[in-house]
């Protein structure tokens, strides 16, 4: 087997939270915000995130999340994509172009996965994603070439999954499909 590329991580927290009118990444669980929480879990790991955010969050992010790079993507509203993309640059432009790598993309709204799946996804050298139930999830895993057709790719709001072909992977997160859109889907799980 050959050897696996360098792994990095983006933590993306760009989106407006219009319906859930609030932004999702400074929800408090527990007393913790949830970017807070997940950059814990990713550096519990060995990872060291990148984390990308719109102007308006950058200097709460920031000053919650304070030994993390946090970037701003100047315009999130055209898509996640092209946050991906903001993101991806990034890290390109930050490691004198080094690549390729492989890269763990972590939305913020969707905190459900543990440690154990982060171990898991790190240990894979194809694009995946975790599964339960028969149910797609994230963090997704994304190989080089997956890298390079989303900073070729000119639509910002062209989704994901029409730019990559993830293999499930079955893990065992009760809370996996967790997607924090909703007041409703902050019960339980909010403190």
């Amino acid at each position: 087997m050959r050897r696996a590329h360098p792994l990095r991580c983006l933590v993306l927290a760009a989106g407006a939270s219009r319906r859930l009118g609030r932004a999702k990444a400074l929800i408090e669980v527990e007393g913790v915000p949830i970017i807070r929480m997940l950059v814990n879990r990713l550096q519990d790991v060995g990872l060291n995130p990148v984390i990308v955010t719109r102007q308006e969050l950058m200097l709460d992010i920031a000053q919650t999340c304070q030994e993390s790079t946090v970037v701003v993507n100047p315009t999130p509203d055209l898509g996640r994509t092209g946050t991906i993309r903001c993101g991806i640059l990034h890290l390109i432009s930050q490691r004198g172009g080094e690549r390729p790598f492989r890269l763990l993309l972590v939305p913020v709204d969707r905190p459900g996965f543990s440690v154990e799946t982060v171990h898991t996804l790190s240990e894979q050298n194809q694009c995946c994603a975790p599964s339960k139930d028969g149910r797609g999830g994230h963090p997704i895993l994304l190989m080089p070439d997956d890298i390079e057709r989303i900073v070729a790719e000119p639509d910002p709001d062209r989704p994901l999954r029409d730019l990559v072909d993830p293999v499930y992977v079955p893990v065992d997160d009760p809370l996996l499909h967790l997607n924090l859109d909703r007041e409703e889907d902050l019960i339980g799980f909010e403190s």
